[in-house]
């Protein structure tokens, strides 16, 4: 019979690449996690990891089975957290991963808040630029700009009204001058930084997209925001991320005629069995938040 404990010591020590980081973690021996990984290979009759002295991966069939184990052990946790009705005290834990500026300077603060109204609830953050993967990464759900259609996870929206917008600050714009177009943007210092693995130089404006370069790049799109404020260059940024420093005039809006592109921010998980009672509840509260922040109309 599979042991519930089995299952999750194979879940963490895939997401942590080690037995030893398993153990570690559940305050148990190295050889503890390992006869619980053997056990549940005997029970499933398959060998989950390929094991050698210096790395341990999954096998093609421990992939597989690997979101069935994430979907056994959530659906136990809905059923157990549901037969205390929704407003129970949130325990447990809950992971959340967020893009590095939005979740630096807006999201921290609030997931903070959330988690102190909620002292049950232990949080763990993890902050990227990369796309954590939903079933391989610690991670119970992650914030995202975005929609894919073609995604096998569930999505609910946080502020689908968000775009890109053109900022930089006046000390930039009184040596440089202000772009009227979006070819003019090719004479300027534009702010880099990767979007998927890839560098994001071509910016949609309008109807029109534009080849951009700079003498600046960052691996982590927070640092761009910082530059544009240094008075570096020309960003291109989420409207959630340069806000409060437009509001503050450290930023100006370039070219409104030329709305850059909508980039949603939605609240992703990987399966509708997992929105336990503590995302549903972490999703309206941050669903909230960022409608105060939805820019007038007007």
């Amino acid at each position: 019979m599979l042991r519930l404990d089995d299952l999750q010591l194979f879940i963490r020590s895939s997401a942590l690449g080690s037995f030893t980081a398993a153990a570690l973690e559940a305050d148990l021996l190295p050889g503890q996690v390992a006869a619980a990984i053997k056990r549940l290979e005997r029970e499933l009759d398959v060998r989950l990891f390929a094991r050698t002295t210096r790395s341990l991966r999954l096998t093609a069939e421990g992939e597989l089975y690997l979101p069935t184990a994430h979907s056994v052990l959530e659906t136990l946790r809905h059923g157990r957290e549901s037969l205390h009705g929704d407003h129970s005290e949130l325990r447990g834990v809950l992971q959340v991963s967020a893009p590095s500026d939005v979740g630096r300077n807006l999201v921290l603060p609030w997931l903070t808040e959330f988690r102190r109204e909620h002292s049950g609830l232990s949080l763990r953050f993890f902050l990227s630029d990369e796309l954590a993967d939903l079933y391989r990464d610690p991670v119970d759900v992650g914030i995202r700009y975005g929609i894919d259609d073609a995604a096998n996870y569930i999505s609910l929206p946080l502020a689908p009204w968000n775009r890109r917008v053109l900022v930089a600050a006046p000390a930039y714009l009184a040596r440089r001058g202000r772009p009227h177009t979006p070819q003019d943007l090719q004479q300027h210092d534009c702010l880099l930084y990767l979007q998927q693995s890839r560098v994001f130089d071509r910016w949609q404006l309008g109807e029109q997209t534009v080849q951009v370069s700079g003498p600046l790049f960052c691996d982590d799109a927070d640092v761009v925001r910082r530059w544009a404020l240094a008075g570096e260059g020309i960003a291109f940024k989420s409207w959630l991320d340069v806000r409060a420093n437009v509001a503050a005039g450290e930023l100006e809006v370039l070219m409104p005629d030329f709305p850059g592109d909508l980039r949603p921010l939605t609240l992703v998980c990987p399966h509708r069995k997992q929105l336990s009672p503590a995302v549903a509840r972490l999703h309206q509260w941050l669903q909230g938040k960022f409608a105060q922040l939805q820019p007038d109309p007007g």
